[in-house]
């Protein structure tokens, strides 16, 4: 993992209800389809396992995990702009695996965009590994859809 700046002391915590509409501003700027309001809500709302990195008391980045019978699924991790490229996803997926583990999970999912190198080669160099494939998973520009792979780890 890349060092952080000395700067950046992010603080990882619960995202609670006032955190969404900063949640939101950066799911916007990084996303193309991003979650909606109801989205974010619904995933508080149910006891998502959600978090956030704050800095300085602004939200720099989030991450979201559902955990049942075993097996947990990061649903998404964002990083704003302004400080991706400095080991705060991987950071995040880290500490989501943390709390998986904490919880007796076993075996942890997710799913990338096919176009998503960046994202992939991170999850793949934590150990994440393809299992198989979501046809149509994503929207896509022009009301096309777009692949994703699924990808886990063993956590225990």
């Amino acid at each position: 993992m890349s060092a952080l700046p000395t700067e950046i002391r992010p603080y990882f915590r619960t995202m609670q209800q006032r955190d969404i509409d900063k949640v939101i501003d950066i799911e916007r700027r990084v996303y193309e389809f991003p979650w909606s309001l109801g989205i974010f809500q619904d995933c508080i709302r149910i006891g998502y396992v959600c978090r956030v990195f704050e800095s300085q008391s602004d939200i720099i980045g989030y991450g979201i995990m559902s955990v049942s019978s075993g097996e947990c699924h990061i649903l998404n991790v964002c990083v704003a702009p302004d400080y991706q490229g400095r080991g705060l996803g991987r950071l995040m997926v880290d500490r989501l695996t943390m709390i998986a583990k904490r919880n007796k999970v076993r075996i942890a999912f997710l799913e990338v965009r096919l176009s998503n190198e960046r994202a992939f080669e991170l999850y793949s160099g934590m150990g994440f590994n393809e299992i198989g494939r979501r046809e149509d998973y994503y929207p896509a520009t022009g009301g096309a859809r777009e692949s994703a792979l699924v990808l886990a780890k063993m956590l225990s």
